[in-house]
């Protein structure tokens, strides 16, 4: 197998989640600076300023399948650099709240329809024996692209007096250009060539530069074998599916139930409420991009060696400990370096837990006939629920009208009940896929004869 070439194309793919981490975090830093030009209420802030990118990245996700299907993984990846660079433009110069929406949604768009094409993309590139930390590079990137986010809102705090906020989001413009001009050189996926276009001289090309030409053969008999299997025009919400679309919903329920995106979008904010200043808290949030990032490279280099179920548990206990932790700092007003060492930890759990996981998990367990529509149920049920999460937390963190007053305690507390369940659920429920091919892992999980 040519690892070389393999490993270019997912780098370069995988790029897109650099763009993704970058356009959802970065909001953070301009969060206080936009709430006080614009004087919006905690309501309106939640539902346009702060989620409004993640309902158009709901849309992405649930309806990046289609793109995937008919004109290509690689095209889709294109077009989606396309509306990085739209969105990081219009949210820099807009002039009101409502432009500025919009132009978050567009960007939300980007990254819903990213984390379904990436993600597929890579795994349909890959083999079984390095299929996980492949993936997993999309999560690391997204994971480098928060971190440079946090320090490029660091660097350029009071860069442009009270309009720094617009320079922190316009600057994504630049690394968007560039990958939308990288992904044009990255061959089409083998198995959209053959399954979808019925292109196997294609096919057989992209294959052959893979793998030896016996084994690129091999390759392409075993997925058209798989074709011959599958019904033509096959839809996924059927009762063999039934097993796998209950895996990809709760793997991506508790992904956001873990309280991750919280923690992300509001870091400042809620390190602020600790005890630090402002520009405090922002190098503060630098340092939990950091141990992402680190700890980030730890679950790259163990998914393919422990497997995907070894990380979910082991995270889920850091999870556990953390946030129940975080919630006691808060009830108990302690010292905010003891509340910023245990969200760390939290980071730390989720970078080798969900985060190392959920994307790879997602692009394997779903047959390769449906699997761009499983994608975007597993990416469409977490961005759901990662946007209903941003929407409510002003409502339980504000200081004024924030539902329980002062102190944000309950809610690490409710985290914290939700991540005891999700260990549960993959104690008893959760499949391994590590080393395992997607057309055995297709037997496995939807056989035909259900």
């Amino acid at each position: 197998m040519n690892k070389g070439k393999v490993g270019v194309w997912a780098i370069t793919v995988a790029l897109a989640g650099f763009l993704f981490g970058f356009d959802t975090v970065v909001i953070s830093g301009a969060n206080q600076p936009i709430k006080e030009l614009w004087n919006t209420s905690p309501l309106f802030h939640g539902t346009f300023i702060m989620s409004m990118a993640l309902w158009g990245t709901v849309l992405g996700a649930l309806f990046g399948g289609i793109p995937c299907d008919r004109f290509g993984r690689k095209k889709t990846l294109f077009w989606i650099g396309i509306l990085y660079l739209l969105s990081a433009l219009g949210s820099a110069f807009a002039p009101d709240p409502y432009s500025f929406s919009f132009f978050r949604f567009i960007g939300g768009v980007g990254v819903g329809a990213s984390s379904v094409a990436a993600p597929i993309y890579i795994s349909e590139v890959s083999s079984s024996q390095s299929r996980g930390r492949l993936v997993a590079l999309y999560q690391f990137n997204i994971v480098f692209g928060i971190f440079i986010a946090f320090i490029s809102n660091y660097l350029l705090k009071g860069f442009g007096g009270a309009s720094d906020w617009r320079w922190m989001l316009g600057v994504e413009a630049i690394p968007a250009l560039l990958y939308s001009v990288m992904v044009l050189r990255v061959p089409n996926s083998p198995r959209w060539l053959a399954l979808k276009k019925q292109d196997d001289e294609e096919a057989m090309s992209v294959l052959s530069r893979i793998y030896e030409l016996d084994k690129a053969k091999q390759k392409l008999i075993e997925i058209k074998d798989d074709l011959a299997d599958a019904i033509k025009g096959e839809r996924l919400f059927q009762k063999k599916f039934n097993r796998v679309l209950w895996l990809g919903f709760m793997i991506a329920f508790f992904n956001q139930l873990s309280g991750i995106n919280f923690v992300l979008y509001y870091a400042p904010e809620i390190l602020e409420r600790s005890g630090l200043a402002g520009k405090e808290s922002l190098f503060s949030s630098i340092s939990i991009g950091l141990v992402n990032l680190i700890f980030t490279f730890v679950g790259v280099w163990l998914i393919d060696r422990l497997g995907r179920r070894e990380l979910i548990k082991i995270g889920s206990v850091g999870y556990i400990i953390s946030l129940a932790m975080v919630g006691w700092c808060f009830y108990t007003d302690a010292s905010s370096t003891l509340l910023l060492t245990f969200i760390l930890t939290f980071i730390a759990s989720h970078a080798i837990g969900q985060g190392a996981v959920i994307w790879v998990f997602i692009s394997e367990i779903f047959p390769n006939n449906v699997r761009a529509s499983g994608q975007s149920w597993g990416t469409g049920t977490h961005w759901v629920f990662a946007a209903l999460i941003t929407l409510i937390t002003p409502l339980f963190l504000d200081k004024d009208e924030g539902i329980f007053g002062d102190n944000p305690w309950p809610i690490f507390m409710f985290f914290a009940a939700m991540m005891v369940l999700q260990l549960i659920w993959s104690i008893f429920k959760m499949p391994e896929t590590k080393g395992i091919s997607l057309e055995e892992l297709e037997k496995q999980l939807a056989p035909e004869d259900e």
